[in-house]
């Protein structure tokens, strides 16, 4: 069923309402964690003490904290701006068609595809909300679109999309998908493996690294993977780096092959997720938690997320 020219659904992010802020925590200063939570955290620095800078390095402390520092959307309709009030701002040309087509008959089993458009949006909300006004940690910029994947030709086509990830060719093998059923299970108990980068859980496979997606069972799992691939796409390109770990402590550092454990994402449109330990999951967890599964038919298909990322900071 093409979607190029169907409505597009949303609202604003509140951010006292919508953002889960119990996800902010665990909070950890060294191996240390000081704000304990039930959702699992990454491995932090084991020392407390850290030092940055040259030719005199100054001492701080060393912190680890999740904060919440881009917004998505995800939609089969291009031009939808579901976090800014699902309005449909298109450029007037045509451009990337969305679509979500099925059932399809493949090998006798019914089977749906979709293609669906990302959004990233600049949301560091903690800077904003002067939290900690003099905290240096967090992340201090303004509001901003920073991609379209409409504009994005690599994002439309399976075969220009191995221009930035020839190694995909290596995973289509059943032995490297069979993998990708570990790392739904270790990213729904805790947190995804970073050793399997060819996949994204329960999602599906990580390549090719665009909307494109053969298996959709649901707008949740769908929507969910095109994200996922999406943060990919963008740590292969350049435009996303790393921060968490000790590599982290003093700035961000280049991250070309994603490690997924520096991310969590909680949704945000159509139905917030606010509470629970399903609220904000790695990427590829399952999303048969019912507090996960809140997309509903023609008003609930078009998908808004916060995604919380991982830092380590020296605070000096």
């Amino acid at each position: 069923m093409p979607t190029g020219n169907a409505s597009c659904n949303g609202k604003f992010v509140n951010p006292i309402t919508d953002v889960c802020w119990s996800c902010l925590f665990p909070l950890s200063i060294g191996a240390l964690p000081i704000w304990p939570s039930a959702r699992p955290d990454t491995n932090n620095p084991d020392l407390p003490i850290c030092a940055c800078g040259s030719p005199v390095p100054r001492i701080g402390i060393s912190a680890g904290f999740w904060e919440p520092v881009r917004l998505a959307d995800v939609s089969t309709k291009p031009w939808c701006f579901v976090n800014l009030g699902g309005a449909k701002i298109s450029p007037g040309f045509d451009i990337g068609k969305g679509y979500v087509e099925g059932p399809a008959q493949v090998g006798g089993r019914s089977q749906n595809t979709s293609k669906w458009h990302v959004h990233w949006y600049v949301y560091p909300l903690l800077y904003w909300m002067e939290i900690l006004t003099d905290f240096l940690c967090f992340e201090q910029a303004s509001f901003d679109i920073a991609y379209m994947t409409e504009v994005d030709p690599l994002w439309q086509d399976d075969t220009l999309t191995t221009l930035i990830n020839p190694e995909a060719v290596l995973f289509a093998n059943p032995i490297a998908q069979a993998a990708c059923a570990g790392d739904c299970v270790a990213a729904t108990a805790k947190l995804a493996l970073d050793e399997t980068f060819w996949c994204s859980g329960c999602q599906g496979p990580m390549y090719p690294v665009n909307g494109n997606i053969p298996a959709h069972v649901d707008h949740v799992q769908a929507s969910r993977l095109a994200l996922s691939r999406f943060a990919f796409k963008i740590h292969r390109e350049g435009l996303a780096w790393g921060t968490m770990g000790s590599k982290g402590l003093c700035n961000k550092y280049p991250m070309p092959l994603l490690r997924k454990q520096q991310y969590r994402v909680q949704m945000v449109n159509p139905i917030p997720t606010v509470s629970g330990t399903a609220a904000c999951q790695p990427l590829g967890a399952s999303t048969l938690d019912p507090r996960t599964g809140r997309a509903f038919p023609v008003k609930g298909e078009d998908m808004g997320y916060l995604v919380w990322r991982k830092r380590n900071c020296c605070v000096l």
